[in-house]
């Protein structure tokens, strides 16, 4: 069980334009930072990179927004092509009140509008959700780890220095292949995060959207509590609870849109950010 869990901001990512080869980037900011990557790794990366790459951005001046948003962007002093942006990335309104749109996306998440964001972003410009975030996630593991792996083999003629010493074993910790060229090494795992805000509670938290090399949930059903009650329905999310961490260094304004944690190896695996979205007929607030 985890005893220490370490967070940390990877710093000097640049701005990321639309077609970057993220992974890329993220990896040679990773080792211009001079960090190694642990087997158990999980990186946690902010969707607006995400979607900036993988060119998710709407051009306002393109959109021609809908009587009802035009109606409902003078009622409430919104910009009345964001709010038709945010009804085409929604599946359905779930709330509109006081000048908040709440939407659920095509993905299932509820959340203020449907994801749509002008912030961090060129202006005339709104990014929207990433199409499969869960995809997006597995690539970028996919990329981070092969770029971590070719850096491991630059290092082995120099095998003797500590962050060979480090680096190579972290790969053989992880590695679950004999296959050197395994893309699976050293085995990291990616969150690709956004921020929600949440009924009943002030503050807004990050949560997990894309989920790759990590089980997102922790499950206590049937375990037994220290007093011999048998848990019933506990489980635990956490990738969202590494996303709210990795925030906390990270932060909204100081351009470090990604963050490592140290410490969740033992819950490494296979999962999904779609495994987080609760069916529709097991929740109370739809």
């Amino acid at each position: 069980m985890a005893a220490e869990l370490r967070v940390f901001a990877v710093p000097g990512i640049p701005d990321i334009t639309p077609g970057a080869e993220l992974g890329a980037l993220l990896a040679e900011a990773v080792t211009r930072a001079g960090l190694a990557i642990d087997a158990g790794d999980v990186f946690v990366i902010a969707q607006k990179i995400v979607s900036k790459a993988e060119g998710a951005l709407v051009r306002l001046d393109e959109v021609v927004p809908s009587p009802l948003a035009e109606q409902w962007a003078a009622a409430h002093g919104k910009d009345p092509r964001v709010v038709e942006v945010i009804f085409r990335e929604s599946r359905r309104i779930v709330r509109m009140d006081r000048g908040i749109l709440i939407a659920e996306t095509r993905h299932g998440f509820v959340c203020a509008n449907a994801g749509v964001d002008a912030s961090n972003v060129a202006p005339g410009f709104v990014t929207v959700l990433p199409r499969d975030a869960d995809a997006s996630a597995e690539r970028l593991r996919d990329a981070l780890c092969r770029a971590t792996l070719s850096r491991l083999r630059s290092l082995e003629p120099s095998a003797s220095s500590g962050e060979a010493r480090r680096s190579a074993g972290g790969a053989k910790a992880a590695g679950s292949s004999s296959d050197p060229a395994s893309p699976l090494e050293p085995g990291c795992a990616v969150i690709i995060s956004d921020t929600f805000g949440r009924p009943w509670r002030e503050g807004a938290v990050n949560v997990a959207i894309g989920v790759a090399g990590l089980r997102p949930l922790i499950d206590y059903r049937g375990c037994v509590d220290p007093y011999g009650r048998p848990l019933q329905s506990t489980e635990i999310a956490l990738a969202d609870e590494l996303a709210g961490a990795a925030e906390i260094v990270t932060r909204k304004t100081a351009r470090t849109p990604v963050a490592i944690v140290r410490g969740a190896a033992e819950w490494s695996g296979e999962g999904s950010g779609r495994m987080l979205v609760r069916e529709a007929g097991r929740d109370l607030f739809r």
